[in-house]
């Protein structure tokens, strides 16, 4: 009998390991269910943005010859609003009071009744407060004889000289939520995917199949077979999610700045590898040392505590102060960076030899413990029964 190749053992356990999980009806009916939330929440936020900016305003009366001012001045403060004409006010009165008209205004320039069913939005008060100041403006100056128009020229080309020692980015929100999202999905992937190379083990050893298997295949082939194909299956996942994200965002107009979010899923795959092979070895080394489902928990706690708690304490950094010298150091750190520094990438606060020497840091932690964690799982992955102690595997 011909022995396999090392790379082709490798790759024959990585696409089983692949096609197995991606033909499954929980693998295709959970990207789904993550993509449909995902585009729901973009475009539920979408609408509830539109209604939340925007009012419908009836004017009556003298008050009619305000619509085009009262719209230009409301676009100013940050409100849209549409003008509808009333010729019945008893009756748009009553508009209001069901719902179907926002504001309803009457009375002449300078003294408008304003009427709302509950209270005036701060945007729209603000520019018919504007509006109401002008035409009394307007007419003071017009009793003493100057030009209103002449004298809102001048007003208008005044201008103070701002010197900007420290710009602020306009687009910081915007960055900041992305990076926030890249950071939750990587967390999201590296837990699930890591936990499923666990249970992948517990399962071929308890079930005795990883002793026909190791009949063929060295232990490393089948551990880096196995790293590879479950690896490949949550890139997968990682790029379809990503990739809806980043279109359903820019199509609703929630993401402003497409180039930054295809910047960040990008950075985010990089990080993805680099922290799925960091931790799916230590993962499978854990799994190894038992052989029951049972008795996983209590190996893969440790290693899913340090991922949660990059997350948490990662998130809350990220949000507070994604420059300060906590978050920096972390950021570089092998077991944090995977989802720190791609956070950072995105929000735009990381030099490039942070960026540079985390990948370092992280390139050298994954080899280190893919040769821990392979010789840990080479010396207990056979081994049945009680548990195996991490001192006698390491031997």
């Amino acid at each position: 009998m011909r022995r396999l190749s090392p790379s082709r053992a490798v790759l024959l356990v990585a696409r089983r390991e692949f096609l197995g999980k991606v033909r499954t009806r929980s693998f295709v009916i959970g990207t789904v269910v993550i993509v449909a939330v995902i585009a729901g929440f973009a475009l539920l936020q979408t609408v509830l943005f539109d209604q939340a900016s925007s009012s419908t305003v009836g004017l009556s009366g003298q008050s009619t010859v305000l619509a085009e001012p009262l719209r230009d001045t409301a676009k100013a403060f940050g409100r849209d609003i549409s003008t509808v004409d009333v010729t019945d006010p008893a009756k748009a009165e009553e508009d209001v009071r069901n719902g179907d008209l926002d504001v309803l205004i009457t009375g002449a320039p300078d003294a408008l009744r304003v009427v709302v069913k509950e209270n005036l939005n701060n945007e729209l008060q603000n520019a018919l407060d504007a509006i109401v100041k002008q035409q009394v403006l307007n007419a003071q100056l017009a009793e003493a004889g100057l030009d209103p128009n002449v004298v809102a020229r001048n007003i208008a080309a005044a201008r103070v000289t701002v010197v900007e020692l420290a710009p602020e980015d306009s687009q910081q929100g915007q960055r900041l939520v992305i990076g926030l999202v890249i950071a939750a999905l990587l967390y999201y992937s590296l837990l699930v995917y890591g936990m499923m190379v666990a249970q992948g083990v517990v399962e071929e050893k308890s079930s005795r199949v990883v002793e026909i298997l190791l009949a063929t295949l060295r232990p490393w082939q089948l551990l880096l077979g196995k790293v590879m194909g479950l690896g490949a299956v949550g890139l997968v996942q990682l790029l379809v999610i990503g990739g809806v994200g980043l279109g359903v965002g820019s199509v609703t107009g929630a993401v402003d700045v497409p180039g930054v979010a295809g910047g960040a899923l990008a950075t985010g795959v990089l990080w993805y590898l680099l922290g799925f092979f960091l931790y799916a070895t230590v993962f499978a080394a854990a799994a190894s040392l038992v052989s029951r489902q049972e008795e996983l928990q209590s190996v893969i706690t440790p290693i899913s505590t340090v991922i949660i708690v990059a997350f948490v304490v990662g998130i809350n950094l990220l949000i507070a102060d994604p420059s300060g010298t906590t978050v920096t150091v972390l950021s570089m750190l092998p077991p944090f960076a995977p989802i720190l520094m791609p956070g950072r990438m995105a929000i735009g606060v990381a030099p490039l030899w942070q960026v540079l020497l985390s990948i370092v840091l992280a390139i050298g932690a994954v080899g280190a413990m893919t040769w821990l964690g392979g010789k840990v799982y080479s010396n207990a992955v056979l081994r049945s029964g009680s548990r195996v102690k991490l001192r006698d595997a390491l031997r």
